[in-house]
């Protein structure tokens, strides 16, 4: 059976993700105890602890899903060590994890990545304030047109059924008159601090090409689908498309879609919430879907 596994982007962020796994397995206690070193502070404690308001920084929660999502992945691997998988791709931030668990980036540089994105993300947002608007059930092509009307952008094509906006407050709020327009059925401004995955974010795109300068990177030693194109990463260009990422859409709809006509059979989500499993769910249904993010996740294996 040919498998992927994928990891989730920021939003699935949680208090007490990871908590039950730290406490249950030495080897995922020891990621977050790993991750509080690098760092200086305790991470774990945020996650494990909260409060919901701090974990949702986009710091803590770019941090806290990627060790999260490391501890499943790991939990997942020791549960089941004969599990093969032929590819990984993640979903923004998400795309980081997949890119460690391929052996292209070290987890301390990892940690030492995601803060530093979280930080000039979040500079960004405070530089160039914006919004971000989910739209339900309205073609993403369609949608397309709308944003350029509106002077806004697509940020993400999550499913068939959800595309999000982002662009300036302004834009936003055109961009949801004219859907509604056109016949949406739901749009809902998310609780977001900025227009990510948009042209605001060029100036976190600026600072992260200087930083990742200054990071190795490997050769993935397994498949890894990018964000931005949704083919695989050539090791030559992977900075540069980590660098694009944090201003373009994330091609979720493409990526899950290749996937399946590559002859995935099922996907594996490995961190908290099951938010991608959904999505796939919506894209293509034809591909079995399971998360672990949780024990009683391993527990029902």
């Amino acid at each position: 059976m040919k498998r992927a596994i994928v990891f989730p982007g920021q939003g699935s962020q949680i208090v007490g993700m990871g908590k039950d796994l730290a406490e249950a397995i030495p080897e995922c206690k020891a990621l977050f105890e790993q991750a509080n070193e690098i760092l200086g502070y305790d991470l774990a404690a945020i996650c494990f602890e909260g409060p919901q308001e701090e974990l949702n920084k986009s710091n803590h929660a770019q941090l806290g899903i990627f060790v999260a999502s490391a501890a499943a992945f790991k939990a997942l691997e020791l549960k089941q060590p004969d599990l093969t998988y032929d590819v990984l791709a993640g979903h923004s931030l998400g795309e980081w994890t997949a890119l460690y668990v391929a052996g292209v980036v070290s987890f301390e540089d990892t940690i030492n990545v995601l803060k530093a994105r979280g930080e000039y993300m979040q500079a960004a947002c405070e530089e160039n304030p914006g919004a971000m608007l989910a739209v339900m059930n309205l073609d993403g092509d369609k949608l397309v047109e709308i944003a350029a009307e509106a002077g806004c952008h697509v940020a993400n094509f999550n499913s068939l059924a959800q595309t999000v906006l982002s662009g300036t407050a302004e834009s936003i709020e055109k961009a949801e008159t004219l859907c509604k327009e056109a016949g949406a059925k739901r749009a809902i401004k998310l609780p977001v601090a900025g227009a990510f995955h948009s042209p605001l974010m060029q100036p976190a795109a600026d600072k992260m090409a200087a930083f990742l300068s200054g990071v190795e990177l490997a050769a993935p030693n397994i498949p890894v689908l990018s964000n931005v194109t949704a083919d695989e990463h050539n090791k030559d260009e992977i900075a540069a498309n980590m660098v694009k990422q944090i201003t373009s859409s994330v091609q979720w709809v493409a990526s899950v879609q290749k996937l399946v006509a590559d002859g995935v059979e099922e996907i594996i989500e490995c961190g908290p919430g099951k938010v991608l499993a959904g999505l796939i769910k919506r894209i293509d249904n034809s591909a079995a879907v399971r998360n672990i993010g949780q024990l009683t996740d391993l527990e029902n294996e």
